[in-house]
């Protein structure tokens, strides 16, 4: 078993993972305790949302559950590198669908050119302009 950094959008994991060949093996309880899912016999569990988990949906490797299947049942993607032993799961399309509609920008801290911090919520209320530009 392997140190596997889990990243997320509200933020990282370190969990002990399996790496099986292209699979990232994990152990139920770190599951549980990074994203709140919980494998029960009715399915996957999370507070009182459950999603049908079929015997057969390759989710069960043993004790340890597979995150690029709990990836797929949960409907979010993943990206991993197995050579860095880590991965990022990133929200659902239904996830961020809501954000856009709620027309509610998300928060975000970033330095001005004096490199003092400035974040978004400091100006809940008000017009805000905002310049982005990148070199690419």
């Amino acid at each position: 078993m392997d140190t596997f950094t889990l990243l997320e959008p509200t933020g990282a994991h370190d969990l002990v993972a399996t790496i099986d060949g292209d699979r990232v093996l994990l152990k139920r309880d770190d599951v549980a305790a990074a994203l709140g899912w919980v494998r029960k016999p009715e399915g996957l569990c999370r507070d009182d949302e459950c999603l049908f988990v079929s015997s057969s949906s390759g989710l069960d490797v043993g004790e340890l559950l597979d995150l690029g299947e709990l990836a797929r049942l949960l409907r979010r993607p993943l990206a991993l590198d197995l050579i860095e032993r880590a991965g990022f799961l990133g929200e659902s399309a239904s996830a961020r669908s809501d954000a856009l509609t709620s027309l509610d920008a998300p928060g975000f801290t970033l330095p001005d050119l004096a490199g003092a911090s400035h974040s978004l919520a400091e100006h809940r209320g008000k017009k805000v302009f905002l310049v982005a530009w990148a070199s690419w």
